[in-house]
């Protein structure tokens, strides 16, 4: 038993420097610019979207609470704190991602390949979709940061990353993902 609890400490200790420095890293070449950067919305309780949701209609989406806009505005200040620059901040065309947009950076536009395709609804349009974001993208030139707020179900298929909400997701534009970043509320 003692045995084990030294094996604990000292695993706490070691991976504790490294965690820190990779985060660096990260923060690092988030400076240097030129990266995407993917951001599942902030935390809106529940899962994907009542049956009778109205993509125009915000009251009948799954939206944010207090804790969503706690952490949307969080995420803004990560950005603002660590003087990353953005060219774009792109949003999906769910109102949580909107949201989310806007408290963290104010200034977006909606892109509705960004949007999600979770729901039955949506499904038929995820190969347009990522066909519409690979051109965006093989298009985009920048030499400072792109940041795409989007869902779950988007950053999965592209990233092949299962992402939590507020989750920052950093890749190149190889779709190379360089790490992340979960940002609390």
């Amino acid at each position: 038993m003692k045995f084990l609890k030294s094996l604990i400490i000292i695993s706490i200790f070691l991976t504790t420097p490294i965690k820190a420095d990779l985060n660096e890293n990260l923060l690092n070449q988030l400076r240097d610019g030129g990266k995407l950067i993917f951001i599942r919305h902030a935390y809106a309780p529940g899962g994907g979207d009542p049956d009778n949701f109205n993509l125009n209609d915000c009251s009948t989406q799954r939206n944010l609470n207090s804790q969503g806009r706690k952490q949307a505005k969080n995420i803004g200040e990560f950005f603002e704190k660590n003087n990353i620059k953005i060219e774009y901040v792109l949003s999906s065309e769910w109102c949580r991602c909107k949201e989310t947009a806007k408290i963290a950076f104010t200034n977006f536009s909606t892109k509705s390949f960004l949007n999600s395709f979770y729901s039955a609804k949506y499904a038929k349009n995820k190969e347009n979709q990522i066909k519409m974001f690979n051109n965006y993208i093989k298009k985009f030139k920048s030499d400072k940061n792109l940041i795409l707020i989007t869902h779950y179900v988007f950053i999965s298929e592209v990233l092949n990353h299962a992402s939590s909400s507020g989750e920052i997701v950093v890749s190149d534009k190889n779709f190379n993902m360089l790490g992340n970043i979960k940002i609390n509320y």
